[in-house]
């Protein structure tokens, strides 16, 4: 089923507009006929943050912003999904064009805007689906006009502790004008201490639930370590490392597009994503777990970011050149590392060569 999807759609959406494909594929999941989900290898679960996951391949936020389709995304094999960024009030994000393919380089270059549909209208589908099961994590973000975003993080975490399975907290977009200033240690450390404050002032009605915490790719290692230090200062629940990059690698092919405004994700960011994922690894000592994200496209790159220290993954942009087969073929691939290595779960491998990733030269 999910092959002749893939077969069908992906020629057709590669014809489109970047956006308007995406508008396609969320209405083409809206319309999947029910699928018979397989059960996933019990060799692939993990446990992370006090959530049991059924695989480690979660979908990015970025795709379902607004909790359009988490159920049917779930159905095609994700062990979980996070949809986001939502921000307080509806907003419509930056003008279009604003997705950018760079076909050459399997890349994306966006500068979308956190537009999304509000907090109250997700917060009403979420509320929809309450009992269907599955991880359905939300990523929060601020309004681009707000007065005071670390009340909006707050907010969020009130409105949406009843029905999300995790938060991410995202400071790291490159497309909120100053947003990535909140990973600044001393305005770092106070939105913690306030989304942890309100965390906790709602666990009685809607339970614990995790935060976690999205960086960028960019930050230097000496603001990576005051990063880790708040947020394990903080008692997060986990990281994730991490999002787009304002960088423009030298080995791009696709140089005319390059030159478009906004964060790069896709194949590019493999290196330089998965080297952030073994420094925060060792900086974080074993506190918390870490999603990594970046350039993932394959079971081999899977089981690398994996050995750099992340406990679980996240896809996105390879799927607009890979398909929805590729969560399948990376379950395939993972199971069958286990079986010829002898192991019984991928966590005998978390953080197995971070210690050599982070020693060898920086990615260019």
């Amino acid at each position: 089923m999910i092959r002749a999807f893939d077969n069908l759609s992906l020629p057709l959406l590669r014809w489109l507009d970047p956006e308007d494909a995406h508008r396609m594929a969320i209405q083409g999941l809206r319309l999947l006929p029910p699928i018979r989900q397989r059960a996933d290898d019990p060799k692939l679960a993990a446990r992370a943050f006090g959530l049991n996951f059924p695989n480690p391949i979660g979908l990015a936020a970025g795709f379902d912003k607004s909790a359009e389709v988490p159920d049917a995304l779930l159905k095609l094999g994700f062990g979980f999904v996070e949809i986001g960024s939502v921000t307080p009030r509806a907003q419509p994000g930056n003008p279009r064009p604003r997705v950018f393919r760079l076909e050459r380089d399997e890349a994306i270059i966006n500068r979308m805007g956190f537009n999304n549909d509000g907090a109250h209208t997700v917060l009403r589908r979420l509320a929809a689906r309450a009992h269907s099961g599955g991880i359905v994590g939300v990523n929060i973000g601020a309004n681009k006009d707000s007065a005071n975003r670390i009340a909006d993080y707050v907010r969020l975490i009130e409105i949406f502790a009843p029905v999300a399975s995790y938060f991410t907290v995202n400071v790291s977009s490159p497309n909120t004008p100053g947003l990535r200033n909140l990973q600044q240690a001393a305005a770092l450390d106070e939105l913690l201490a306030k989304v942890i404050d309100a965390r906790e002032r709602v666990r009685q009605n809607a339970g614990d639930t995790p935060v976690l915490l999205k960086i960028a790719p960019d930050l230097t290692l000496g603001e990576l370590d005051d990063v880790v230090h708040t947020a394990r200062s903080r008692r997060i629940d986990g990281m994730i490392v991490g999002n787009t990059t304002l960088a423009r690698p030298s080995t791009l092919r696709d140089q005319s597009r390059a030159k478009e405004q906004g964060g790069l994700s896709g194949r590019p960011l493999f290196q330089l994503s998965t080297r952030m994922v073994a420094e925060t690894y060792v900086r974080a000592e074993g506190a918390f777990p870490l999603i990594g994200v970046g350039g993932i496209d394959s079971g081999g790159a899977a089981l690398t970011k994996i050995r750099a220290g992340a406990t679980l993954i996240q896809l996105y942009s390879s799927l607009v050149y890979k398909g929805l087969g590729l969560v399948d073929a990376i379950k395939r691939d993972l199971t069958s590392t286990l079986l010829r290595t002898g192991r019984d779960s991928l966590s005998e491998i978390i953080g197995a060569d971070a210690a050599t990733i982070t020693a060898e030269d920086w990615p260019v």
